[in-house]
This record gives C-alpha cells, sequence and structure tokens, in this order.
C-alpha cells in the first residue's frame, strides 16, 4: 500500500485482507526507522492505536520500506492494549479513590508512579514489570514502618499492585521474556529482538519476506542463485522437532540501501502509468526487454535528479528489479532462478500463507516469502494475458507455462468455486536445458543399458507410453527420449501446456513443428481440442508424433496414429498410471479406447518416485518397462499381455534387465529387427547394439566428470554425439556388414576426444 501525498504522519488506515483487518501505519517522512524492539516511542504509538482498534490481525509501517508484523506478533501488543484499557477503566489506578490512603500526604507520589506505570506498560511492558515489582518492594518497606491502625489502608494499596503484578505475569510477552530475564539490562531493548521480528517489504512490492535467518535453527546448506548484480543468497534451516526444512530466500531487491529503495519506488509509480497492453504480451521476451531498456533510462535519470550516485552494475540491478516487480511475476521469477527447486506451491488464502517449494535435496521446505491477494490477482491477470485462456467463476482452473530468458515452468492457476479461500497456484519448474539420457544415468534415474534399451527403441520407431505418478519426471524422459529422434526425421509435437523443450531442439537443428490444443479441463475456448489437433498431424505429412500427456478424450485418436504410424515414425505420449495395467486400465476403462487400439502400444515405462526407508527423502527413478504382446483378447494381466524387460531392483537402486530381455524373447525388439538387414534371426547382434549405445552413454558420463565438462552431458553435445554414432556405425556397416561394439566405440571414442579438445578450446566454460 501507498499512502497519498499529504497523508498525516503517524496515521493509519485499516484494510480488510483476506480475512483479516490489516493496519497500515504511515511513516514515510519520519525520521526514524519503525522498529518495534528499537522504538519505545514506535511501541507506544502502537498500542495506543490497538486501544482504538482491538480487531487487529497485522501490522504494516509504510516507509521507503514496508515493515510488516504478522499476528503473532500483534497479538502480543493487543494483549497489552486490552491490559491498560482494563487498568485505567475497570481497576481505575489513576483515581484517587484507588490510591489515597487515610491520613498519609504521599498521593501525590503514588499518583506519579501509576501514570509512569501505565505509560511505560504501553512503550516498554518488561521495564514496567520491573518497576512495578520496585513500587511494590518499596511499599511493603513502607508497610514495616506504618503504625498498626493504618496498616490496613496500606494493604489494600499493596494488594492493588500485587494484582496487577500477577497478571502482568500472564501478559503472553512477561512469560515469553522471563526466561531470559538473567541476560536482560534494565531499560535496554535487546530483548525485544526475541519477539518482534518483522518481515520487509519493499515499498515497490507487496510480497512479504522474513529477512532473519529464525532462530533455533540448524543451517544445513548456502548457496547463491542468479549470479552477478541479481545474485541472491539461499539457505537451508533444519529446526528441531519440524519435518520441513525452510529455505531461506535473501533476494538483492530486499538489502537495497535506502537511496536505492526511493528510486525504485518512484521508478515504479512512473511505470504503473505505462503498462503493457493486452497484444503486448504475446511477444513477452521484447515487452521484457523493452521495459528493461526503459527501466535503465527512467533509473538513471532520477538517480541524476535525486543525486543518487549508480554504477553501470547498479543501473542494470534496479532495472532488473523493476521489471520483475511491474510486468513480472516478482519473488516467483528469483525462485525459479534456483535449479534445484523442482515445484513452488502457493496455497489459499495467498496473503496468510507462506510458499513451499519442493526441492532436489531437501525435499518439501517452507519459505520465508508471503505473497500478498495484490500480487496474486496481479499475477493471474498475467496468466490469463499470455495463455489467452479464461479463469473465472465458470472457468476456475488455468492451465499455462512461464518463460523468460532459458527458464520454463508449468503453472496451474486455480480461484473460486474450486479452491473457496481463492487463487492458489502450483509451478513445475522445467530445466533451463532439455534432460538428457547422459545426465539421467548421472542422476541414477536409468542406467547405462536401460539408455541404450530406450535409444534402440527410438530408433526402432515404437510406440511408447512413457506413465507414472505426479512429479514422476515422465515429462523430463519424454523430452530426453525426443532427442534419441535422429534430427533428419520431422517431429510434430502436440500440448495443451507448454512443457516439453521444443525450442531448444530447433535451436539444434530438429525439425519441430508445435502445436498448442486446449485443455481438457476447459469447456470451450478458441483453441481446437487435442482430438482434432491429433487428427490433424495425420494430414501433415510423415512425422514422429510426440503428445504431451494423455488426458481425455484425445486417446482415441493417440490409437488412431499409433495404429497408421506404428512401423513408420515413433508415436510417444505421457499419461498418469504407477504400471502397465493401470495404464491399460485408464485406456481402456476410463478413456474408453478399444481393447484391440490399445494393443498398438508397444512399450510402457513406468517412473515414479523411490523413498527412503525414513520417509524423509525421495529419488526419481524408471522402475519398469514392460512390452506390450498382441496375441490376448481381454486382460494383458490374465493372459500375459504385458512383458517386463526391465525391472527396478530396489537393494541395488538400479534397473536391471529381466530373463525374457536377456534370453531374446522379446517380440517388440525381434520386430525391430526384423527390419534390419543383418540382425534378423541374430539376437546377439541386436544385443551388441543395445549394449554399444548404452556404452557410448555411460562413456559420455565418464568422461564428463573426467574432463570437468558438464556441457558434454546435455542436449547439443548429445545430438552430436549420436551423429557422430550414427556415422560411425553406416562407416563400418559398409565395411564388415555389421555396426559392432569392437570397431564402433573405439571410433566414437576417438571423435569425443578430439570434439572435447575442441570445445575446451573454444570454450573453455563447457
Amino acid at each position: 500500500m501507498m499512502f497519498k501525498r499529504g497523508t498525516a504522519l503517524y496515521s493509519y488506515e485499516i484494510i480488510r485482507e483476506a480475512g483479516q483487518d490489516v493496519m497500515y501505519i504511515n511513516y514515510l517522512g519520519a525520521s526514524l526507522v519503525p522498529n518495534l524492539s528499537e522504538s519505545p516511542e514506535v511501541m507506544s504509538r502502537t498500542v495506543d492505536s490497538l486501544i482504538e482498534n482491538q480487531n487487529v490481525s497485522r501490522i504494516v509501517f509504510v516507509q521507503q520500506r514496508n515493515y510488516n508484523y504478522d499476528f503473532s506478533q500483534v497479538s502480543l501488543l493487543m494483549e497489552i492494549a486490552q491490559f491498560y484499557v482494563y487498568l485505567i477503566k475497570q481497576e481505575k489506578i489513576l483515581s484517587p479513590e484507588r490510591l489515597e490512603p487515610f491520613y498519609r500526604q504521599d498521593i501525590g507520589k503514588r499518583h506519579e508512579n501509576m501514570i509512569y506505570f501505565s505509560s511505560l506498560l504501553k512503550r516498554d511492558p518488561v521495564l514496567s514489570y520491573y518497576e512495578l515489582k520496585r513500587f511494590l518492594t518499596e511499599e511493603r518497606a513502607i508497610l514495616e514502618k506504618t503504625s498498626h491502625e493504618y496498616k490496613t489502608f496500606q494493604m489494600a494499596y499493596i494488594r492493588l499492585l500485587e494484582k496487577i503484578l500477577g497478571l502482568m505475569k500472564n501478559l503472553s510477552i512477561i512469560k515469553q521474556a522471563i526466561p531470559y530475564f538473567d541476560e536482560y539490562k534494565l531499560g535496554k531493548r535487546e530483548i525485544y529482538n526475541r519477539f518482534f521480528r518483522p518481515d520487509v517489504i519493499p515499498n515497490f512490492t507487496f510480497t512479504r519476506l522474513v529477512a532473519s535467518l529464525p532462530e533455533n535453527a540448524e543451517i544445513i546448506d548456502e548457496y547463491s542463485i542468479g549470479g552477478g548484480y541479481d545474485e541472491s543468497t539461499v539457505t537451508i534451516l533444519k529446526k528441531e522437532n519440524e519435518s520441513k526444512h525452510i529455505y531461506h530466500l535473501t533476494p538483492p531487491e530486499y538489502t537495497l540501501d535506502e537511496d536505492f529503495q526511493m528510486l525504485l519506488n518512484l521508478a515504479r509509480n512512473v511505470l504503473i502509468e505505462h503498462r503493457p497492453k493486452e497484444e503486448e504480451f504475446t511477444d513477452v521476451e521484447r515487452t521484457r526487454q523493452v521495459f528493461f531498456n526503459i527501466s535503465r533510462d527512467l533509473i538513471q535519470e532520477l538517480g541524476e535528479s535525486k543525486q543518487v550516485s549508480l554504477t553501470y552494475d547498479d543501473i542494470n540491478k534496479l532495472a532488473t528489479i523493476l521489471v520483475r516487480h511491474t510486468i513480472g511475476f516478482g519473488l516467483i521469477e528469483v525462485l525459479l532462478q534456483d535449479s534445484k527447486l523442482q515445484d513452488i506451491v502457493l496455497n489459499a488464502p495467498i496473503s496468510i500463507n507462506n510458499i513451499f517449494v519442493r526441492h532436489a535435496d531437501f525435499d518439501e521446505c517452507v519459505t520465508n516469502i508471503i505473497p500478498s491477494q495484490d500480487d496474486a490477482d496481479s499475477w493471474a491477470a498475467k496468466f490469463r494475458l499470455l495463455s489467452g485462456r479464461p479463469l473465472d467463476e465458470a472457468n476456475p482452473i488455468l492451465d499455462t507455462d512461464l518463460a523468460f530468458g532459458k527458464i520454463r515452468a508449468r503453472v496451474a492457476v486455480i480461484q473460486q468455486p474450486l479452491s473457496p479461500k481463492g487463487l492458489a497456484y502450483a509451478i513445475r519448474r522445467h530445466r533451463e536445458e532439455p534432460w538428457t539420457l547422459p545426465l539421467f544415468i548421472k542422476n541414477k534415474m536409468i542406467n547405462s543399458f536401460s539408455a541404450g534399451l530406450l535409444s534402440f527403441l527410438v530408433d526402432g520407431s515404437r510406440t511408447l507410453i512413457v506413465a507414472g505418478t505426479r512429479s514422476s519426471g515422465k515429462t523430463s524422459m519424454l523430452g530426453a527420449l525426443m532427442l534419441e529422434i535422429m534430427p533428419k526425421f520431422r517431429v510434430i509435437l502436440i500440448e495443451d501446456t507448454l512443457e516439453l523443450p521444443a525450442d531448444s531442439l530447433r535451436k539444434i537443428g530438429y525439425d519441430i513443428l508445435r502445436m498448442k490444443v486446449r485443455s481438457a479441463l476447459l469447456k470451450t475456448t478458441s483453441e481446437i481440442s487435442a482430438e482434432e489437433g491429433i487428427r490433424t498431424s495425420l494430414r501433415l505429412g510423415d512425422s514422429c508424433l510426440i503428445i504431451g500427456e494423455v488426458r481425455s478424450g484425445e486417446a482415441k485418436a493417440l490409437y488412431e496414429a499409433m495404429r497408421v504410424g506404428a512401423l513408420a515414425n515413433i508415436v510417444a505420449g505421457t499419461i498418469h498410471g504407477a504400471s502397465p495395467y493401470a495404464v491399460f486400465d485408464r485406456v481402456v476403462n476410463d478413456l474408453n479406447v478399444p481393447v484391440t487400439s490399445f494393443k498398438a502400444t508397444d512399450i510402457v515405462m513406468v517412473c515414479n518416485p523411490v523413498k527412503s526407508s525414513s520417509g524423509m527423502q525421495s529419488w526419481r527413478r524408471v522402475i519398469q518397462l514392460s512390452e506390450v504382446r498382441k496375441q490376448w483378447t481381454k486382460d494383458p494381466l490374465e493372459e500375459r499381455g504385458f512383458v517386463d524387460l526391465l525391472k527396478y531392483n530396489v537393494d541395488k537402486d538400479e534397473l536391471e534387465p529381466t530373463d525374457d530381455l536377456i534370453n531374446g524373447d522379446s517380440e517388440i525388439l525381434k520386430q525391430i529387427a526384423g527390419n534390419v538387414k543383418g540382425w534378423v534371426g541374430n539376437w546377439d547382434a541386436v544385443y551388441d547394439n543395445i549394449l554399444l549405445r548404452g556404452k557410448i552413454k555411460q562413456e559420455l558420463v565418464d568422461f564428463s566428470g573426467k574432463v570437468n565438462m558438464p556441457g558434454l552431458l546435455e542436449a547439443k553435445f548429445n545430438s552430436l554425439s549420436n551423429a557422430a554414432f550414427y556415422e560411425i556405425s553406416e562407416k563400418v556397416r559398409q565395411e564388415i556388414g555389421l555396426p559392432t561394439t569392437e570397431r564402433v566405440f573405439p571410433e566414437w571414442q576417438e571423435w569425443l576426444i578430439k570434439e572435447a579438445k575442441r570445445l575446451k578450446e573454444k570454450s573453455p566454460k563447457v
């Protein structure tokens, strides 16, 4: 919130947000930072405001930075405010009848003490507690000297003080302070740092962030994300008796000095008047670049007019922050810079819930970030513009994607009535570059033999379904399999939400046509249905067909495509299912695909998270690869329609070939071999080729680590490696009839060494 110019200093406004009354207090132009811990004046004024408004749940002090105190902290002061009112109105501690002793002349002193105590209560309740104890000690000493006939009157005053002291001991702030009394020094305010720790909110954003690290938490890890002038620090902490780790983010915008904060506030107010038009969101990258350039010029001009010294990096830093907090998505963009994050979740009501993340190393974590409702509403509007899809009561679900720079993410938004408490978000972060089979080997999702078999199946133009639960890595695996398709083949990619790495593959020479279709969750939009998209693809020429996810009616069309294209090009897609039979059950019984059509599936691969025995960690693994036999009629489970080729060994934590595969009893592999000269009836040659492909993938992993060149595992080099493999294989085939491991691998290895050396000389950071 921003107060209007001319708003009185220390005045406040109460706004209803997410079912809470939030008090915004104006400290713009104040000579001190509004800090409850450090300033008795700020604390006293705040208690006075709470005396007038006893339903407040949160307080925000508005300055160049906004300082937010949540309900747990506000309730401590609310208790003081209510106690103060009780003492003044009900106990009437300032009234003569409560203070005046018969036949004594020191009512003035008692009145002075009570005024001092009541004032001190609002600005320093701990000191007021100590002072009350001192008053009581003094009055008890006076009692010892008081004659018998006046002791009754002295005792009445002492009982009043004892009653007040007893009530004070029950105040939450005193209860929390008692353990620290041994180190407390009278009049010092360090003790309040234990109770009052504001979330710091720059004035140019609304998202709250707990800046200080939590007490009694152990630092487990710390690393940087972003980089350069836009570097942020991530600290992972663990608190005793809490199952979730704490993901503590310190972004650059929350550590700026006051001058930079001022420039951003001024610049934001100017840019708000020049919001991008709806049509400008069709080219997000261009719009962001235009606004970045405008922001740089604006900040430079403001710096000169306000006499704030700015370096080149300062200008870029402030412009970057300004863009993400105006036309961008605020701290969500900073979180997406972290390659270790897989999921970002914002639960409703957004303004009172911390963001949760799923971390590659620490699983579920709670962050120090609490977005505002204003930010949530703004993001929803932007996603509507970016996607061209509705988000309203009639369509309370929005699936879309988010992309800026190299960062890509899938976004799911829900709102009322589906989410009764309002907007909620689930964001799935994709890797900047596509996953590859060598990368999966390195991360143990598969082993080298499995990678060789998958490469063989893709090259053999099989129909393949990648199944798995949510967050199992099935979409990433499908993207990696796309990289095993020879770039000479055309690929048609059909998705309702853009997740697969089409742009990355296009940059390294792939011929890809991407089609975006209507989400299965939407009833009507201008987009065509996935079913129509698949049928249209069959009229667009000979192509490999990749389906982002099989969800609904498009399943029938997909199986039409499989039956038409199974012997020509690979057809592949993903589906939710925890086993091959679960895939059959969903496709046939839920999506109404005929049993005979389901048989067009050649391979079902199952990806699932594998948990540790403690349940605290999980890892993504391929746990099963089965072929679908064709000689069954009703139930593939009863009639041995599924035959496992690979099975996950929990003890060894890797996939192992089954006896059916080792002994050459795979009908699918025989079908592939039946179309290749030299492989017909020669299982040893087929098996050797699978081993060769796997050996090459493993060598890439080993060599990359040996020479410290992680780039060798990325998509571009993976594509180069595959091209070299096919070229060398063809050369050897022409020479001896078959591309054997004995001949192909040494030549490919020689190519790898030369190519890696060339790349190292060209770019040392590969």
